[in-house]
């Protein structure tokens, strides 16, 4: 299933409606406990099978430690551990996500499972999240309404930590 994903697509598509022209984007979905999340596939560089993770001694509490990946040692963080629920419970479904910060350097984020590839575009996407009162809204760009569900667009830079100055 991840095999088969085409991240070299262009991020961007056009599509004509009857107000005019509107972009769509495409995003990774992932599971991450109960909830649903997309990731921006312009912020995406590869997804790999779980693999061994070295713990760093000191390592920010989110931070589960580092994989060697082709040569390249890479950080590796837990979405479970940034939002709060439990810690990570590896499967055969676990992948770590690359990421690119700030499109130049790579971490690894360790999700429960990948879902799919969907478009949303603009219209499909509630960028104020009104009335909900929760520490990962910070990290979210929107949520993007999907075949009846809701996901959570994650705002990567911010659920790195990464400030731009």
């Amino acid at each position: 299933m991840i095999n088969n994903l085409d991240l070299n697509t262009e991020n961007t598509e056009i599509n004509e409606n009857i107000n005019g022209i509107e972009e769509e984007k495409q995003y990774i979905v992932v599971n991450i406990g109960d909830e649903f999340f997309g990731i921006d596939i312009m912020n995406i560089d590869n997804i790999v099978r779980m693999q061994r993770i070295t713990r760093v001694p000191k390592a920010g509490e989110f931070f589960k430690g580092v994989i060697n990946l082709r040569g390249e040692v890479l950080p590796v963080m837990s979405l479970r551990l940034k939002f709060g629920v439990e810690d990570d419970v590896i499967t055969n479904a676990s992948r770590i996500i690359i990421v690119k910060i700030n499109g130049q350097y790579p971490v690894g984020i360790l999700v429960d499972a990948v879902k799919e590839v969907i478009s949303l575009s603009d219209s499909k996407i509630e960028r104020a999240v009104q009335g909900v009162s929760s520490d990962k809204t910070m990290y979210l760009n929107g949520i993007g309404k999907y075949n009846n569900e809701l996901i959570s667009l994650l705002n990567i830079d911010s659920v790195i930590g990464v400030h731009e100055a």
